[in-house]
């Protein structure tokens, strides 16, 4: 083994500490959510205690109030509602849009697909009111079911033209294969291409699934009733009245509601970047 020299060592070094404050940087947020959820009001408010330990004995209370005198429960689960069918519909339109742009639309396809995903790049504060209009002339307005129309309009362009690429990453001798094994072109696409494009597709879960868990500006202008509102609205509209924020009960919220998101990009993280790279080799 070669022995560290003393600039490897202070290379070394230095790359760690950029990393560990990085990390620090990144994990202070939900230090702070899990410390606040926790802090009596009296400690929280008291300017001379220290805003990241315990001073006095902490407190079930904001959790309690979460659970037991808020709709918390249900607007996670609209959330979960709206996120899944958002992903389902996200992916029988894009999966086999993108395919077709990029195996069958010959030389304008990519032209196309690039058009496509421009669209995603208009603000989506310059749609939501003509998508007010449409989501009441539908009679949507005020239910789940006007997020779960408006949310494939954006994740729809970006996640077809995100999988444009992967699909041209995967060799055509594949499914040419396939087909001379007696498959037609959609059982080679169902038996040769989808199994490889598995880290594409977990790309296009994660993204459209954050996104519509977490989006605030079309729930908010969509949805009023309290019942019918995701985690994303719920908790700032219902948990902050006038000038009185209850910051315990909202960052505790805030922290249950960033776990799913968080497991979900552990365990399809090395899926995500593979999806991510792949693109941005194209």
């Amino acid at each position: 083994m070669n022995a560290l020299t003393p600039a490897k060592v202070v290379s070394r070094g230095g790359f760690y500490l950029v990393i560990t404050i990085f990390t620090l940087f990144a994990a202070l947020p939900f230090y702070v959510m899990l410390i606040t959820a926790f802090k009596r009001n009296s400690d929280l408010f008291a300017p001379n205690n220290n805003p990241f330990w315990f001073t006095q004995s902490p407190t079930f209370a904001h959790i309690q109030l979460l659970f037991a005198d808020t709709l918390f429960v249900r607007w996670l689960l609209n959330s979960f509602v709206v996120g899944g069918l958002v992903v389902l519909i996200t992916l029988v339109l894009a999966v086999p849009a993108a395919y077709s742009l990029a195996r069958l639309a010959g030389s304008w396809g990519e032209a196309l697909g690039i058009g496509i995903f421009l669209t995603y790049l208009i603000p989506p504060t310059l749609l939501f009111l003509p998508f007010a209009k449409v989501i009441a002339a539908l009679g949507l307005q005020n239910t789940l079911w006007s997020l779960v129309v408006a949310y494939p309009t954006f994740t729809v362009p970006f996640c077809t033209w995100l999988l444009m690429g992967f699909f041209k990453g995967i060799p055509r001798d594949i499914e040419e294969q396939a087909m001379i094994d007696g498959y037609s072109r959609f059982g080679a696409f169902i038996r040769a291409v989808l199994p490889l494009a598995v880290p594409g597709i977990l790309t296009v879960v994660v993204f459209a699934f954050t996104l519509s868990t977490s989006e605030f500006v079309y729930a908010l202008t969509f949805v009023q009733e309290s019942a019918q509102k995701t985690v994303s609205i719920g908790i700032p509209t219902e948990l902050v009245r006038g000038d009185v924020f209850r910051w315990g009960p909202l960052l505790a919220g805030a922290l249950i509601a960033s776990i799913p998101v968080a497991v979900l990009y552990t365990f399809f993280i090395d899926q995500f970047v593979a999806g991510l790279t792949a693109v941005a080799g194209e």
